[in-house]
């Protein structure tokens, strides 16, 4: 069953899907795996597992310290497929791989997305590899049966959030306002016509991301999109009061 079919399966017992995020390795690989545990225990219904790179651009100071820091303690490419596999081995849920474009050149476009599908992830986020300059990117990810999801912005021209949406599969990552993750979002009417535009250019699913905190957002976002997608605030949980805590926070999302 393709990402797309999962989520539509998966909307019809819930209004909205969460997927949240981690960086694998911070704050070390064992962390990780029980961030991902109690993360689904909670109730998340598919999770993006960042392979840490120096140069995080779209990712805001709480991510990019995340980077950082799993980077420092010697995180690696093999290190990362190794923890993916894991636990998409020992999860239901749909795992996606974020990284940036030069993970993936350097380790090999086609071997990448090889080693990404023997494993049991479903798809890609790449954020700074457009699809006029992915050619082989998307070659390679058809190829072997992955999802590459896009982003859409509030500054991205209609037909051009079109383009982007037949260009992707799987999902479309919605970037809930200009700027990098972890700063503010205001939940607002503006928000609501720019999704507007997002649910006309794409029949994907629409996951929103970048500012989502609390209860009161996922509920803005339920009839509006089919994701909520939590990032850096739990990060932000887990370093101020411990993994453990996180569960409780994914589980407030739905009140």
């Amino acid at each position: 069953m393709k990402l797309d079919e999962v989520i539509r399966e998966r909307r019809k017992q819930r209004d909205i899907l969460l997927m949240s995020h981690i960086v694998i390795g911070y704050p070390s690989l064992d962390a990780s795996a029980e961030l991902v545990a109690t993360m689904v225990e909670a109730g998340v219904d598919l999770m993006e597992l960042q392979i840490p790179f120096s140069e995080p651009i779209a990712d805001g100071p709480v991510i990019l310290h995340a980077n950082q820091r799993a980077l420092e303690r010697g995180t690696t490419v093999e290190q990362c497929f190794e923890f993916a596999e894991r636990v998409a081995k020992q999860h239901s849920i749909p795992f996606l791989l974020m990284t940036y474009y030069n993970i993936l050149w350097k380790y090999g476009l086609d071997a990448f997305a090889a080693r990404a599908a023997s494993i049991g992830i479903r798809g890609a986020i790449v954020p700074d590899c457009p699809p006029e300059e992915g050619a082989e990117y998307l070659d390679s990810m058809k190829r072997h049966g992955l999802a590459p999801i896009f982003i859409f912005s509030p500054r991205t021209p209609d037909a051009r959030l079109k383009m982007l949406g037949g260009a992707g599969e799987g999902l479309v990552y919605v970037v809930a306002r200009k700027g990098v993750t972890g700063a503010n979002t205001t939940f607002s009417a503006d928000l609501d016509t720019y999704l507007a535009r997002c649910r006309a250019a794409t029949e994907l699913p629409l996951a929103v991301g970048f500012g989502v905190k609390e209860r009161g957002d996922v509920a803005f976002l339920t009839g509006k999109a089919d994701i909520a997608v939590v990032g850096t605030q739990s990060i932000k949980v887990m370093e101020e009061r411990g993994v453990a805590a996180v569960g409780g926070f994914i589980r407030s999302l739905r009140g």
